[in-house]
Order: C-alpha cells, then structure tokens, then sequence
C-alpha cells in the first residue's frame, strides 16, 4: 500500500527584522555582516556559516596550518577555538603565548587561508579542561568566580587585555579574520554578569559584528546584546553510567523547531539555577556552536559515536531550520603538559567526570592526530550543498508535515521536512538514530502542497525510504537556466566543465535516482549510452534507469541556450567528493583520503601505497608528483591519476609482554557518586606491561606514522621513559599514537611502554557493545604501523 506523506506550506512569512539587534559590523567593510531574525547575511546576501572548533593549545603549531588546510577543505569556513586561560597563564603573572599556545599566529592562519576565526574568550570555558580553564592561582584568591566580584573581574580584566593585545589588528575593521566572539560558555542564570564580560572585553579592544552566547538549558541573556548559540549531540558521556542513551540526545534526530537542549552540561547545572525561558526565536536567527563532531570519554561513561550518527545529526538540523552549522569538536587534540598538575577535568578538581590525562581526540572528524575519519567524508558532502546553496537555504522557512511523529520514542513514523520560500526547496528525510535502528518504510511519496505554485508529488513511483538512509532532495531547482523539478538525489555542488554548468547529485543506497526536469526549460536531453532513459510525462521529462556513477551524466540543452550535465553519483563515490581551486580553476576531486587545496599544489594525505585520484574538469597538463610516476587513465567524465609510488603503508609493529596484569583494583566512586579513575599507584603496580619496538626507518621519518593498537582492559597508557605521551579509556576503539609527537631520540634509549589495566567486574563502567567479560581483561591483541604520506601533485 502507497504511504502518502503530506505537508502544506503556509504563506510567506512577513519580512525578516532587520536593525533590532545591537550588533555590528566595523564600518565600511566591503562585505558587510548583519544579522536578521531569521538569518545572517554577508555583503547583502544571505550566509550560512560553517563553523568547526579546533583548540590549537591543544596541537603541535609545526602542524597547524596543514590541519587548518583539512578543516577548510572538509567545508568549514569558520574555525573556532577556546582560549584556554589556564593553558595561557597557568603560573600568574607568567602569560605565554609561544609555541603551541601563539593565538596571534594561529588567528594569522585562519587569515592567510581565508577562514573567519571565532575565539571563544571565557573566561570560563568548560572544554573538559581543569577548572573550566580557570588558573588554580584564581581560585586560591578569596572571590566568587564567574559573577560582578571586583576581586575576580580584575584579573579577568587583566586576561583579556593580554587576549586583546594577541588580536589585535585582526579585527574585521583591519581586514582580519573574527567573526564573533564568544563571552562565557554555559553560563545560565547571569545575565548581567554575561553583559560585564562583554563590556570588559570591549573595553579591552577585542570587537566583532558578533558577540555570542552558548544558550541551552533556558539561559537567560542581557537583553538582545548577545546571539544565542544552540547545540545538540548524538551521544553524552555526562549522563549516568547505567542511563542508556539519553533523550536530550535522541531528540536531535527528529525534525523540530524546537532549538534548545536541556542535556548539555547538566551534570554541572543544578536545576535550581537555570534561566527560565529560552531566548524568544522571534528575535533571533537559529544559530548552533555545538552540533557534535564526535563526543569526549569519560571514565565512567565511554559512549561510540559513529560517522552515520554525525551526518544524520547535521542533516537534520539543517531540515529543523538552521542557519549556522557549528561543530564541537570538529578536530582533536591532546592536553598539553602541565607544569604544576595535569589539565584535563577531573574528580580531583570537583567535577563529576574523569577524562583522560592527556587524549581529547573526541572521536572527531579529524582526529588527535590528524586523521581523516568516516565523518568527516560525511559532513564534508553537506558542507558541500551550503557553500554553493546555502545562501538559498538560509532564508527558507522550515515546514513539518502533517503527520509528524507522536513523540521521542515514536520509530515507526517517517521523520520528514522541507526547507521552503513559498515555490521552491529542499526536502529532508532522517531514518535514522543511534542505538536503536529505524525500520525501512517501503511504497513512499511526498506531496509538498505551496501557497502560490503547483503542488509536487514525488517520485513518480513510491520508493522505500531504507533503514538508516539520510537524505536531502530539491524541489524546483533552478540549475543555469534549467529546472530540476525534482531529484530522488541529493544536489552537492557545481562545476564548469567541458562548457557545462555540471551539477553533482549524490544518490542514496536502496532508492534509484529519477530526475524531474521541467519541460518548459528543456530542449534536448542525452543520457549515457545503455545507462538511463527519459520520458516525458505531464510537462516533465522524467530520467529513470541511472546507474550512479562517474559516468552517469545526463546532458541537458537548456531552453535559454544554456548547457547542463547532471551528474549522479553512486552513495560511497559521493562521500570522496571534494571541491576547490586547484591549478588555477575550480575543480572537483575524488579521493577517499586526505585532500588540500593550497595555491598551485594539491596534497593527498593518503595511507595508499599507490594513492589516487580523479579530477574535473581535468588540467590542461597532467599533474606531477616530484619523483613518482603518475598513470592517467578515464572514471567516467573525471579523469584518474594514479601515483606509482609502491611505498610503505603498514606492517605489523613488534609489542613484546614485559609484565601480564594483576588483579583489577577494585572500583572507585567520586562526584555524584560515579566511578572515579584508579590511581597511578595501580597503573605502575597492577597494569600489564609492554614494550613496543620502534624501526630505526619510521624513527627517521615520523610524520604521519601512527602506532595503531587494538586493545582490551579499561585503562592504558603509553610512556618514553618516565614521561606519559599518550593514554585512552577502551570503548571498543582502537587507539592510535602519533610517532611525530616523541622524541627520536629518547625512544632510541627508552624504547616505548604501554601499561594496560584490567576492569573490575562489578566496576560502574558504561562501555558500549561489549558482550561477556573477555573484554575487561587487559592485553593488547593487535599493533601495527599505519604510515600517511602527504603527496604533493602540481601540474605544469
């Protein structure tokens, strides 16, 4: 039986308010920012941002322009970061910005590769850092922190003068890359202390068109001073170890309108203290800071967040109506080395979590280490659909259908909506969800009903919406003088090629593509030879019969003379898609690793020993990669390059017993009651000990060389010597160690140890997925060596 889904869009809306916010832009800058009720705009057209948080105090600044690169090319237009104060001045009096805490140098970056910068002040940061990022020596004085007490507002004065002072020049008035600043994080029932911080900070020298606000738990704000930021993720590692999957994250992947979340930093807000309404949303546009990359370890919770979890998390929030697409953490990172104690949170400062020492990898797109991950592939193919649609999405209201779904823990109704401006828009599906899966739902069709067009029903045929699938389709696009009335593919991006406006659509596993060209706006349509067919039908020229694919082009003459290609590709095809300047025009490029754009030179950061990719449209001469031989042959419209390199990828990595565990130490509680971390005392004594031999070839060449372990137990640590360089909770990953981060040389006489320590049976320890208890025994049941080259291609 045919399932009809039904939504009717309601009139346009009145115009957006436009000048009632205090905020602003610097004068007379060419692209001037502003913010209406219902969306950003930049140089008078409407912007959808990308924003990706990346600490830089918490990675090597040798890399950080190359990690900036990824973020950039993986579709982030914006990189925020925490400025840690504690990082910064953990001894008072003694502030340091050099080496891997050099803010001036890492805004400079941004700048250089022309991404906004978004620094988040604080002075209170949270961030799973010791103290929320407040300097013990603070806390020691006799004030109130994070309120009007003149005691505590004087250093916070003096902190962000010396912030300030690293900014300087960097500010939209002289050509520089911030945004936004963020004041406070998380602060909930403050408002006038919220607009202090502002004023101080202003006060100070910073300024940007934005000042923003992390605004979930019903906070209250200074009036309209302050944007409200909205977050949302997929998993939590602050609830309970025993309170299975929380619904403030279940409720994400539903479309709603709906903009806060009750679950974010709850276990450090008592209910007593939140705000009481939320900020009115008819005055603010729905902006996020903190849809979740990935999520943090804790000790006692260790959830999984998969790359499925994350793309469907930020497609739907797109559907629900949002304008600003901000991840937390969209790149990892380590803590550094304190000189006074370690920074991580923890029980020992009063807080209800135990996060490692030293990892903050986060499960992030990008890694601690820099490795691209699954999600990050996913996201960039939505980042994809902002940078060339988003100025189309950005004002489009969001509309539910008729029949939504009845609750949280309704997964039997299809979770649909559309983004609209009366006539045209896209159309978001989510089927799927963490932890429990959706069911299939066979024989589907929409009907979008307008206010002042023809209603679409689409597809011709119903289709099984699959379980897991996620998905976005246009609705009347218009495409270089054609209109693509409908696609069951979601539209990516466009490129000129071969004198086409070509436009990329990614299809969905289980659903076959159909295009739906409005007739009027055709004259000619040529599919590939034996792949594909058209027809015309009610005004419309259906294609049916595509196989996705890289040669999968349909080749549309336009009836204002224009010429079009839809190229469909296949779902896994789609998701090594990336777009850049490369060799002096734009192009697409298809790689399942690693890519840069940088001036003349494209870098594939690739694990492959003969690492490949496609392009289009192709250069005019081949590209070169010094000292390799490179194979150019046809995929489809694109054209592949293969470099002939044969160089090595992995191997297995010699890990010797020294020491089998003891006895687990019998389990811990601390803050509200949750398992603490055992004691040092039982990693040197109880944990199983091994020695990991390093070749004298990877100690020579480092740089991207990842020592990949599979591991059981539930805590480990790597040492060099007596120094710890590396440790991670088991939660079923497997952990890797970057060989660049440690001293050759001190390796050469230490040699590498890891300790691994066995989980209590009755230990309150939440680890996803695992079944009897083998897993708690601690032991190292897999290593090898994963060597990633950077390959530099330029052409002539």
């Amino acid at each position: 039986m045919v399932t009809p889904h039904r939504l009717r869009v309601p009139a346009p809306p009145a115009p957006p308010l436009t000048g009632h916010l205090p905020l602003a832009d610097a004068p007379g800058v060419p692209d001037r920012i502003d913010v209406t009720n219902r969306w950003l705009t930049r140089g008078g057209r409407p912007w959808f941002p990308v924003s990706g948080e990346f600490h830089y105090s918490r990675y090597p600044n040798g890399q950080w322009e190359e990690e900036l690169l990824k973020m950039k090319a993986g579709g982030v237009t914006a990189v925020a970061s925490y400025i840690i104060w504690i990082h910064h001045e953990e001894v008072e009096g003694r502030v340091r910005f050099d080496g891997d805490r050099d803010l001036r140098r890492f805004a400079g970056l941004c700048a250089r590769h022309g991404l906004d910068f978004v620094p988040r002040i604080g002075p209170w940061s949270h961030a799973e850092v010791r103290n929320g990022g407040l300097p013990d020596w603070l806390l020691a004085r006799a004030c109130t922190p994070r309120t009007d007490d003149s005691a505590y507002l004087e250093p916070v004065r003096v902190w962000f003068t010396a912030v300030a002072e690293q900014l300087r020049g960097l500010d939209r008035a002289h050509g520089g890359p911030i945004v936004a600043i963020q004041i406070e994080n998380e602060l909930y029932d403050r408002p006038g202390h919220l607009r202090t911080l502002k004023r101080l900070a202003q006060e100070a020298g910073l300024s940007a068109p934005l000042w923003t606000s992390t605004a979930w738990g019903g906070v209250r704000l200074p009036g309209e001073e302050l944007l409200p930021l909205y977050g949302g993720y997929p998993e939590a590692f602050w609830t309970e170890a025993d309170g299975g999957w929380p619904d403030t994250c279940r409720k994400h992947f539903f479309f709603t309108h709906e903009r806060d979340d009750e679950g974010i930093g709850a276990d450090l807000r008592p209910t007593t203290v939140r705000g009481a309404d939320p900020a009115p949303t008819d005055r603010f546009p729905w902006a996020t800071c903190e849809l979740g990359g990935g999520m943090a370890v804790a000790y006692h919770r260790r959830p999984r967040v998969e790359a499925a979890d994350v793309g469907a998390l930020g497609l739907t929030k797109i559907g629900c109506g949002s304008v600003w697409q901000g991840y937390y953490m969209f790149h990892g990172g380590t803590n550094p080395p304190g000189e006074l104690t370690t920074l991580q949170e923890s029980h020992a400062t009063g807080y209800p979590n135990d996060l490692p020492v030293l990892s903050y990898d986060f499960q992030a797109p990008l890694g601690e280490y820099g490795q691209v991950r699954p999600s990050y592939h996913e996201l960039r193919l939505q980042h994809l659909l902002l940078a060339e649609f988003g100025h189309r999405i950005a004002p489009m209201e969001s509309v539910l259908p008729e029949r939504p779904p009845a609750g949280q823990h309704d997964r039997d109704t299809l979770r649909w909506a559309v983004r609209t401006d009366g006539t045209s828009g896209f159309l978001f599906v989510t089927n799927h969800q963490p932890h429990e899966p959706l069911p299939d739902h066979p024989d589907t069709t929409f009907t979008v009903v307008f206010p002042e067009a023809p209603s679409l029903t689409l597809p011709s045929a119903p289709v099984t919406a699959p379980s897991g699938a996620y998905f976005c389709w246009p609705l009347r696009l218009d495409v270089a003088g054609l209109r693509l009335e409908w696609a069951t593919a979601q539209p990516v991006c466009t490129v000129e090629a071969d004198g086409r406006t070509v436009l990329v659509l990614a299809s969905t596993d289980g659903i076959a593509p159909e295009l739906a060209l409005d007739a009027d706006t055709v004259t000619s349509v040529v599919v590939p030879p034996g792949n594909g067919d058209f027809t015309p039908v009610n005004g419309r020229v259906l294609v049916t019969g595509l196989r996705p694919g890289t040669d999968a082009l349909v080749e549309v003459d336009a009836a204002d003379g224009s010429r079009v290609g839809l190229l469909v590709l296949d779902a896994a095809t789609a998701r090594t898609l990336y777009r850049g300047v490369a060799w002096g025009a734009d192009r697409l490029v298809l790689c399942g690793d690693g890519v840069v754009f940088d001036g003349d030179e494209v870098r594939l950061h690739s694990p492959a020993a003969e690492p490949s990719f496609a392009v289009l449209p192709a250069p005019g001469s081949a590209p070169v990669v010094e000292g390799e031989r490179v194979r150019e042959e046809a995929d489809g419209v694109f054209t592949r390059y293969t470099v002939e390199a044969g160089a090595l990828t992995s191997a297995a990595a010699h890990v010797s017993l020294v020491r089998p565990a003891g006895r687990a130490p019998e389990p811990v509680t601390g803050v509200q009651g949750r398992a603490s971390m055992p004691a040092d005392k039982y990693v040197a004594m109880v944990a199983a000990e091994y020695r990991v031999d390093v070749p004298e070839d990877l100690l020579r060449a480092p740089a991207g060389v990842l020592l990949r372990l599979h591991w059981t137990g539930d805590l480990a640590r790597a040492y060099v010597g007596d120094l710890l360089v590396a440790d991670q909770f088991y939660s079923g990953r497997v952990w890797d160690i970057g060989l660049d981060r440690l001293s050759a040389e001190e390796l050469r006489a230490s040699g590498l140890r890891l300790r691994v320590l066995p989980l209590a049976a009755e230990a309150p320890v939440h680890v996803p997925g695992q079944v009897g208890d083998a897993w708690r025994a601690a032991g190292v049941r897999h290593a090898e060596w994963v060597v990633t080259r950077a390959w530099a291609a330029r052409t002539g």
